[in-house]
């Protein structure tokens, strides 16, 4: 097997200038704090890119001071994300229009704590809801398998992309937890895995199927060697260039392993996460056992799957059942 090394086009992120307002400064202290506070790379990440969406709407509109904003004004932002249109001329969706709003009302918060303010205007501003609206695609088994068989194993590349996607589908893992797994994490004695301050900051150990496990064990007996350009690299899964992957890279490498199944729907990696969660309900697992795979802080959001499943014994009721299959005679 050879490795053709190239280095991949990962994109970079664009951040929106705003070092020139009056609100950067305690912007810039607020994403410290957070820092300090043990606060995910992740999420200060995302709590970066929407207070900066903030400050730059607050700029266009002549607003340099936290001080002089108000709670209508809060909401004429909040009006704003209602009716902004992407490039593609769709509208931001109800998820993410909270998403971007969460960090703004917590940065005002902040900022009350600490008397920057006298008072909070953004207390209570009312944040859309957040949909809990079913997983729209779930893959089947057939169809899990498919997209696991596409890599072309013959090579260092098609080993790796195997082993990546089989422990997607044997743990439920988020994107995220995986890019940062690190080598010591995984446990081939115990066949387990361990993710190291996932989402919330937690901890959890997740069981490795047999399977997913060889190809982990093949890819770091043939494959990772090869890869590394650093030796004191502690990620897991590196790039064709030596690196950890960032999240929009491997979303792309998969999503090319599902189209080239055949298979289109849109998403990548986390409908391997939704296929683990609803095809281990169908056969029978608890669902408290499934959140704690998939590190839910509350069950009701691992509940979405028990309805996944219920429409599918509906199909299957619907397609089989004597009394639903013969016709009604009556009236």
């Amino acid at each position: 097997m050879a490795l053709r090394r190239k280095k991949h086009n990962s994109r970079t992120r664009f951040k929106r200038v705003v070092e020139h307002n009056g609100f950067y400064p305690y912007f810039s202290r607020y994403l410290s704090v957070c820092e300090s506070q043990g606060v995910s790379k992740d999420t200060i990440k995302r709590r970066d890119s929407a207070l900066r969406r903030f400050i730059e709407w607050c700029d266009d509109q002549g607003l340099d001071d936290p001080k002089s904003i108000t709670k209508p004004m809060l909401e004429r932002y909040q009006r704003y994300l209602y009716h902004y249109r992407k490039d593609n001329g769709e509208p931001l969706s109800m998820g993410s229009q909270h998403v971007m709003l969460t960090p703004v009302k917590s940065f005002f918060k902040w900022l009350t704590q600490e008397n920057y303010l006298l008072y909070n205007p953004a207390s209570e501003l009312v944040l859309p809801k957040k949909p809990k609206g079913l997983p729209r695609n779930i893959l089947t088994v057939e169809e899990v398998i498919k997209i696991l068989n596409q890599p072309d194993t013959t090579t260092l590349e098609g080993v790796r992309d195997r082993a990546i996607l089989e422990v997607f589908y044997a743990t439920g893992i988020r994107r995220s937890e995986l890019i940062h797994l690190k080598i010591y994490e995984v446990d081939h004695h115990r066949q387990t895995v361990f993710v190291k301050e996932g989402k919330y900051n937690k901890d959890r150990y997740l069981p490795l199927g047999e399977r997913a496990l060889q190809w982990i064990q093949k890819y770091q007996w043939e494959v990772r060697d090869h890869l590394l350009t650093d030796h004191q690299e502690p990620h897991l899964f590196l790039t064709d260039y030596g690196e950890p992957f960032n999240g929009s890279y491997i979303g792309h490498h998969v999503k090319k392993y599902i189209e080239q199944a055949g298979i289109k729907v849109p998403g990548s990696c986390h409908l391997f996460r939704h296929a683990m969660a609803t095809h281990m309900l169908e056969n029978g697992a608890d669902i408290r056992f499934i959140q704690a795979m998939l590190g839910h802080a509350d069950l009701s959001t691992t509940e979405i799957y028990t309805r996944v499943s219920i429409e599918k014994l509906c199909e299957i009721y619907n397609a089989t059942h004597p009394a639903k299959l013969e016709q009604d005679s009556l009236g």
